[in-house]
């Protein structure tokens, strides 16, 4: 059974996989990757992918609508970095921001993530080659 997390940090995770790949990403690449996650965590795993609620990428042109927000102001600019979060280490009183982190995932879990962009980078690819 594959474990349940928050969208931010699986958006974290594929800013980071695909700017080591040197694929381009922005948010709305984020929200079809994220749809794709789901869509496959319900198939292999039998339940939502994220603790925040979902909605249908088609009609309400987000698939989570937390990330949506977080990464509007970029527009279809590509993404260097994760958004940042705030965080309050234990015994200090300063907030401090730093970056998503990336979720831990187990061995399936990875291969499965693996497999989905390995798909959009070969969307990607295609959609890039029909336009040249």
């Amino acid at each position: 059974m594959g474990k349940v997390y928050s969208a931010q940090n699986v958006a974290a995770y594929i800013i980071y996989e695909l700017n080591d790949a040197k694929v381009f990403v922005n948010l709305t690449a984020i929200q079809q990757i994220l749809a794709d996650v789901n869509v496959m965590w319900q198939k292999v795993f039998g339940h939502c992918a994220f603790l925040e609620s979902t909605h249908n990428l088609a009609s309400a042109g987000f698939t989570v609508k937390e990330v949506a927000e977080e990464y509007k102001e970029h527009g279809t600019a590509h993404l260097l970095k994760p958004a940042k979060e705030w965080f309050l280490k234990y015994g200090e009183f300063q907030l401090v921001q730093r970056p998503y982190a990336v979720p831990n995932y187990s061995a399936k879990e990875e291969i499965l993530m693996k497999k989905i962009l390995t798909a959009y980078r070969i969307r990607a690819y295609e959609l890039a080659d029909v336009a040249v």
